[in-house]
Formats: C-alpha cells, sequence, structure tokens
C-alpha cells in the first residue's frame, strides 16, 4: 500500500521547468546548477514555501551563485578522510556518524553534504554492514549519531532491523536521528513509525529546521506523535543569509520548538561547502543573536552557537563575551542588559 508520503516524494519537483509554472525563474540561469547540484522539491514544501516566501525558497530553489563560489571545499569537514569503515565517520573517540539514508525530503542548497546529494544510490542493508562491524568490534562506542541524506526516509522495517542491530551492540548507548522529515515532509510521521520507534529506546531525534514558518499545523502533528512516543528532541538550526540572521526571527523560531517539546541545541555557523558561500553570514552575526536572546527568552531555548572547523577539526562551541575584566579577587562581567557587576573569587 502506497502512504501519503510515498506518494508526495514520488511527486517532488526535479526539473527546472517544472518551477516555471509556480515561480519566475531563468531556465537557461538554473540549469547548470541542477545539472551539478541535482533539486528535489515535494509537494507539500512546494507549497509551503509558494506561501512563505523568500525564506524558505532561498533554502531550496537553485541559485546560479552555487557555481560561482571559489572558497568553499567538496568536503569541508573531512567526513571522507575520517572515514574507518564505508559510510562511517570517526571523530571523536566515543562516537561516529553513520551515513544510513541517500535520501532526503529536500535538497537543501546550503547542505554540508552538497558533493553527495541525488548522486548517491540508495543504501541497502549490505551496505551497512561494514560500518555496523565496526561498531562491533570497537568497544569505545558508545554513541551513534544517524544520518545521510534523511535516515526517516527508509522504511518502517528497514528502520526496526538497524536499530535492532545497533541496540544489540553492548557498548551501544545512544542512538541519535539526524532529521529533516518533520518539517520537510511531516507525512511521513505516521502512527506506525512511532509505534516502532518506541520500541527503541534511548532514542534521540535531532530536529533540522530553520525558520518558525516551517513549524506548521502538519509539522505540530508530527512532533506531537514523536514525543508522545518518548523520543527526546533537539534541533539543530543554520544559520543562513537572509533566511534567518535575524534575533527576531531566531526568537520566534526557538519559541515555537520548545513550545513543541523540542529543545533547541545547536545554532550551526555555516559549513564551508563548495557552493553555498552566499548563504554564510559573519560570525560577529550569530554572536549578536545569542546575546540578543539572553534575558528576553527561557534559557531552555537557547541553543549553542558552533562552528564545525573545517579539515575535521570538529565542533567548537562560541558565545559572546561577558568577562570584561579579572584580577586575583575578583571578575568583572556584564548582564544581559549591559550591566557590569563584581563577583568574589574565593581565597582557595
Amino acid at each position: 500500500m502506497t502512504n501519503e508520503w510515498h506518494a508526495l516524494l514520488n511527486r517532488s519537483i526535479t526539473r527546472c521547468e517544472d518551477l516555471v509554472s509556480h515561480m519566475g525563474i531563468d531556465v537557461s540561469a538554473v540549469s547548470p546548477v541542477v545539472a551539478r547540484y541535482p533539486m528535489m522539491i515535494n509537494p507539500y514544501f512546494l507549497r509551503l514555501m509558494l506561501e512563505e516566501g523568500p525564506a524558505l525558497q532561498k533554502q531550496v530553489v537553485p541559485d546560479p551563485a552555487e557555481l560561482e563560489d571559489h572558497t568553499g571545499l567538496e568536503d569541508p569537514l573531512a567526513e571522507e578522510r575520517d572515514s574507518p569503515a564505508p559510510l562511517l565517520t570517526r571523530r571523536y573517540p566515543d562516537r561516529v556518524l553513520f551515513l544510513v539514508s541517500s535520501r532526503c525530503a529536500v535538497h537543501c542548497r546550503f547542505c554540508t553534504r552538497k558533493r553527495l546529494v541525488g548522486h548517491m544510490k540508495p543504501v541497502t542493508r549490505d551496505d551497512l554492514e561494514p560500518g555496523l562491524q565496526y561498531i562491533s568490534r570497537n568497544k569505545d562506542i558508545r554513541d551513534i549519531l544517524l544520518s545521510g541524506g534523511d535516515p526517516l526516509l527508509h522504511e518502517d522495517d528497514f528502520l526496526d532491523w538497524l536499530l535492532s542491530r545497533l541496540e544489540h551492540i553492548g557498548h551501544v548507548e545512544i542512538i541519535r536521528i539526524g532529521s529533516r522529515v518533520p518539517t520537510a515532509l511531516p507525512q511521513r510521521i505516521t502512527e506506525s513509525l512511532c509505534r516502532m520507534l518506541a520500541r527503541h529506546h534511548p532514542l534521540y531525534l535531532n530536529l533540522h529546521v530553520n525558520h518558525p514558518a516551517e513549524i506548521t499545523d502538519e509539522a505540530v502533528r508530527a512532533l506531537d506523535r514523536l514525543a508522545a512516543a518518548g523520543l527526546v528532541l533537539g534541533s539543530q538550526t543554520v544559520l543562513l543569509r537572509q533566511v534567518n540572521d535575524s534575533a527576531e526571527t531566531m526568537i520566534k523560531l526557538m519559541r515555537k520548538l520548545l513550545k513543541n517539546r523540542v529543545r533547541p541545541y545547536y545554532i550551526l555557523q555555516g559549513d564551508l561547502t563548495k557552493g553555498t558561500d552566499h548563504f554564510r553570514t559573519r560570525v560577529q552575526t550569530g554572536l549578536d543573536i545569542i546575546g540578543a536572546m539572553r534575558g528576553h527568552i527561557s534559557g531552555l531555548a537557547v541553543p549553542a552557537l558552533v562552528i564545525d572547523l573545517p579539515g575535521g577539526g570538529g565542533k567548537v562551541p562560541i558565545s559572546p563575551n561577558y568577562v570584561i575584566g579579572r584580577t586575583t579577587k575578583e571578575i568583572i562581567v556584564k548582564n544581559f542588559q549591559g550591566r557590569e557587576y563584581s563577583y568574589p573569587e574565593p581565597e582557595i
């Protein structure tokens, strides 16, 4: 039986010519972009972006600027260099990134794996076997992040098999899923999917969401189902020029996430991915946004601002500098209002 989400994916727009009837684009200008970096926009997200305008359109509609980037790197995070087994990246001692899917609900024009999106063959169980064997052999690995592509675009039985395999590796304690599906294709979050996921706790889901307009009534229902199934929900947001690079937009997004039981986790400075330079902001933009959040929304709603360092250096948090002076007896700090306070140091 074909589910609604299957039908939506099957009707996704992949050709520039298909966008002409929906919005005025220059096919001759964007066709070379799509030839190099494939496009896919499912009908749900197409309707949403046409209703909401540039902040969503810019995320998924090809732009000639993608071919004018002379700064970015094909594999900015050195995931392929740090791969001890196919589809597996190991950067930290206790955890691995496992690219278990090649499919996405939409093709984000700023994707870190832009070099792969739309070019990979479907990931099969056999493809994942070497990675599963590597995890099984290395007993210091306790945390698995499933990514891709989007893991939730596998069928329920495939996901059930994969999660079961990982659970039966005794030293694996935590399984995380990175997904844009709950807001880009919320129809995929079915009751049967959630029943299956509920059998595999502890299970964490980090939602990729970039703009408050993405949290529609359909997305709210999807998030409610996931939370009711016992998944621990967090969010990751990429800081994108002319999409969400204002404190007003970010505060609205974080409030909507927290209201729907999603704990804001990261705001990610844009990676140095080739073809995405027109999306990147200056680091100070992110610092200003975090500074504007402090004291004005709950600390629960303030994510960490991080840079994933090029060359495989890993994630580094950065934050506004609230310490403005120190002596052996005290530190001088400013609060969210800019007022100075003295905090005495203990005599040790």
